[in-house]
């Protein structure tokens, strides 16, 4: 009798332990609302505060220009702070390319839309995830 509480006891016990840790995700949809050609790819990609700026972010995606328009929707994403860097990657060479002093040559966009006169920070493109999203980047 005691084995068999102590089973039950058990099985109930792992069911609360793992419900608590499956946390709820969401969906994040990324749109740019204005690529200059439908030349080459747009690259996208979800970055933390360790990612952005840094490289690959925790999820990326690579798209083709359709009829003016790219959509792209990342799944599963946790709750937490994140931006979206976009990049029209129009050569394909999966890099951004610069000027001679140091200007991008291709569009690039990011979360929030911010205006700046020099490099972004993740403050600048940050937003917090508690429920999906659709987020429109503008280059």
């Amino acid at each position: 009798m005691k084995t068999i509480a102590l089973i039950i006891a058990l099985v109930v016990t792992s069911i609360f332990g793992y419900s608590q840790e499956q946390t709820e995700t969401f969906s994040v949809t990324v749109k740019v609302a204005n690529p200059l050609n439908d030349n080459g790819h747009v690259l996208i990609g979800l970055h933390t505060a360790d990612t952005f700026m840094k490289g690959k972010g925790i999820l990326n995606a690579k798209s083709k220009v359709t009829d003016g328009q790219v959509s792209v929707t990342f799944e599963n994403v946790a709750p937490g702070n994140y931006a979206i860097m976009v990049l029209h990657d129009e050569n394909d060479n999966d890099r951004m390319d610069f000027e001679a002093n140091g200007m991008p040559k291709e569009s690039y966009g990011m979360s929030n839309n911010p205006m700046l006169y020099g490099p972004p920070t993740f403050a600048d493109a940050q937003f917090e995830l508690t429920e999906s999203k659709e987020i429109v980047i503008r280059f």
